[in-house]
């Protein structure tokens, strides 16, 4: 069998992606590799596929429990016998593995490497009795003290080479800068490997950075619409993961914490609720989620700041793993950078704690960004992108900028005048003049005091910000916070330098249109699987995964040939589950007088979900949905794009008296927003939404302003 037909045979693609096939092709001649593939990337698939294919043991050192009985529950199901030995099981469990391992009954093992390399070193020579014919090191980064997981026990893998001789070993990590990747070469006592980097891009999330400000305010908005999806929220303590936990439940969220100070017992429950979709959110510290295989993960949130690019980007990396869109949104207070400080200092080691300050300052630096962060990411990776990715908050903004040197200079001087000792809470009470108490009265006599009274304080806070990011400002490195000038500052005080200043920025969000699917063939194919799961003990991606059902709900096959062109489709799935999930696709197909697409469906099968190009008069297709009684929601759900972007189509048509601003606003709501887009302009929606307070979305906002323009151009005409 070919390395090809093994694919498609057990795990239902017919091509391979990024280098997979060179690696697997690597491993089949007995030779080292190293592999750095993005989480998501299928990295797992290069030491699976050989393990089918070489005619004994692979064994898979891996660091945490739930990724050994994830994979393995999902191999065994795919037809691939493999199982896991650990501390959950008891001896009778291992007893019988170890006669399977006797009987030549498995092709994988996973197995964590202090077990492998414990005390009494059994396990170590019953393993040298048997055939083994790879060796897999997951998650290798954790061998090296410069990566951001190092683990001790990672240390003991380089005798691996001495102990099997000639066997091939291929390290895998989602995530290493350079140093890192020469670290684990060298540790592992690799020979000769060759080293393969795919792309770290992940094209279908969406990166956003949001400074915090009322974080749970924040983090219910951005749930409101995603209430049935599956995600994880980081948190930087355990104790604040079990209050954000308790919160969302009172918010009526199936959510659960998860951290290392919680028993085994909880912890496992907790984390086979969340595989198996009976919790939707799970809270967690870094604890959680390395290895974790659960591809339907929509989204990833950082309420507190992460301590490097490496931990961010693997973390994020957890969301849309079947390669369907899916968010990672990063709340950011400079206050969370002056904490972690504290944490990144090593004791005893003034070169780790270098090491680790610059890494929690490129972390820094990428939410201050003003410039496309996907790029940000990528350098970071030393892997060269263009300047516009089009889906980080970034580019799907846009922006007016304006000659901001006026500003610059004011804000410069107030923290020149107040000697760099205030934060910037203070520094803008000092601009707009403020009356109260806390303004020293010696500050109050200096001429900048109150320079900038005619600015609002959100638009003060917004300049430093971006003064910050643009390197002018910067914070003090004592735990105070305080605004200091920088190098650059100099010459923008004394004018010869300009700053352009962001005036406005659009509310988000360019369109973005997914592959159009039948939405109630969707939901069906989703019941059907969960009926599965549940009666399999088993979670419902590892069924199918959300990229499968997708494409089957485009497609609509009618027959067991058709089905098998789907992705994720292996030989034992459709011996499986094919027939069961035909009859609902014909039944639902008859109902509803559809036929099959699978024509329209390229002949070389992807794994992920390609978008597809703009619309011509996406507004249009929208305004037909809504004139067909759908909601907002619905529509957005439909048609794969935020509410935002759905609610800005209608809006266009309020503007041309198509639709009425009833629609969208009561009644009560228009003369408020109108008296404060006439005072402040509708240029600037942020603004006018501090200003208008959390009981006015941007939608109603939107809304009243078409329908002003729409009045203006009424009035006009007559």
């Amino acid at each position: 069998m070919t390395p090809l037909q093994a694919l498609q045979k057990y795990f239902g693609y017919s091509n391979f992606r990024h280098t997979q096939e060179a690696i697997i092709q690597r491993v089949l001649d007995k030779k080292d590799v190293m592999v750095l593939m993005p989480t998501g990337g299928g990295k797992s698939l290069c030491y699976q596929l050989p393990a089918v294919l070489l005619n004994g043991l692979t064994v898979v050192i891996s660091p945490l429990i739930a990724l050994m009985k994830d994979q393995v529950d999902s191999l065994n199901l795919s037809g691939i016998p493999a199982a896991f030995l650990n501390s959950s099981q008891n001896p009778e469990e291992q007893k019988d593995i170890a006669l399977q391992l006797q009987n030549n009954q498995l092709r994988l093992l996973y197995i964590a490497p202090e077990r492998l390399l414990g005390k009494d070193d059994r396990l170590m020579t019953f393993l040298r009795t048997l055939n083994i014919v790879q060796i897999a090191i997951d998650e290798a980064h954790c061998i090296s003290q410069w990566g951001h997981d190092f683990r001790p026990e990672y240390l003991m893998l380089a005798g691996l080479k001495t102990q099997f001789p000639g066997v091939p070993v291929i390290a895998l990590t989602a995530t290493a800068d350079k140093l890192t990747q020469k670290d684990i070469l060298e540790k592992l006592n690799l020979q000769e490997p060759a080293v393969f980097i795919s792309s770290f891009n992940r094209e279908n999330i969406t990166y956003r950075v949001h400074p915090k400000k009322k974080s749970f305010e924040q983090l219910l908005h951005f749930l409101k619409d995603r209430k049935d999806d599956s995600g994880i929220i980081y948190c930087l303590s355990r104790k604040s993961t079990e209050a954000l936990a308790d919160d969302l439940k009172d918010a009526g969220y199936a959510a659960e914490a998860y951290h290392a100070g919680l028993s085994n017992e909880v912890k496992a429950r907790n984390q086979e609720a969340f595989l198996k979709d009976d919790v939707k959110i799970m809270v967690a510290t870094i604890a959680f989620g390395m290895g974790i295989n659960k591809s339907n993960v929509r989204y990833v949130v950082h309420v507190d700041l992460p301590k490097n690019i490496e931990g961010y980007y693997q973390e994020t990396g957890r969301a849309g793993r079947d390669g369907l869109a899916s968010d990672a949104l990063l709340l950011y207070s400079p206050g969370d950078a002056m904490k972690l400080k504290g944490f990144a200092m090593v004791e005893n080691n003034a070169e780790q704690s270098a090491i680790m300050l610059k890494k929690l300052d490129d972390m820094v630096d990428y939410c201050q960004l003003h410039a496309c962060r996907r790029q940000y990411l990528m350098h970071y990776f030393d892997e060269p992108f263009p300047d516009n990715c089009g889906s980080c908050d970034y580019c799907l903004s846009e922006f007016v900028k304006f000659d901001g040197t006026l500003i610059a200079q004011k804000a410069l001087s107030a923290v020149s005048r107040l000697r760099e000792r205030f934060g910037s809470a203070y520094v803008i009470d000092f601009l707009r003049g403020s009356k109260r108490e806390k303004i020293w009265g010696e500050h109050k006599l200096l001429k900048t005091y109150g320079a900038g009274a005619e600015v609002s304080r959100a638009d003060w806070m917004r300049y430093i910000r971006e003064l910050m990011a643009l390197g002018y400002l910067k914070l003090s490195d004592d735990g105070y916070s305080a605004l200091k000038l920088t190098s650059k500052s100099e010459a923008v005080l004394k004018g010869l330098e300009k700053v352009e200043l962001i005036a406005s920025q659009s509310v988000e969000e360019k369109d973005q249109q997914e592959l159009a699917f039948d939405a109630g063939l969707m939901d069906l194919l989703r019941k059907q699987r969960q009926d599965i799961a549940v009666g399999e003990n088993l979670p419902a991606y590892i069924i199918l995964s959300d990229a499968t059902l997708l494409e089957i709900a485009t497609y609509l096959p009618q027959n067991m040939d058709e089905l098998r062109l789907i992705s994720g489709f292996g030989d034992v799935k459709l011996a499986r589950y094919g027939r069961e999930f035909l009859k609902t696709i014909n039944g639902y197909s008859t109902q509803n007088g559809l036929a099959s697409k699978i024509s329209q469906k390229s002949k070389k099968r992807t794994t992920t979900t390609k978008k597809t190009a703009r619309t011509s008069d996406t507004s249009g297709v929208t305004y037909s949905l809504y004139k067909a009684g759908k909601t907002v929601a619905q529509i957005a759900q439909e048609r794969g794009l935020s509410p935002t972007t759905i609610e800005g189509h209608l809006s266009n048509f309020v503007e041309t008296g198509e639709l009425d601003v009833s629609e969208f606003v009561v009644k009560e709501k228009i003369p408020a927003i109108k008296d404060a887009v006439e005072s402040y302009g509708s240029e600037r929606l942020s603004p006018l939404k501090e200003i208008l307070g959390e009981n006015y979305s941007y939608g109603e906002i939107k809304a009243v302003i078409a329908w002003m323009n729409y009045k203006q151009k009424v009035n006009i005409e007559s």
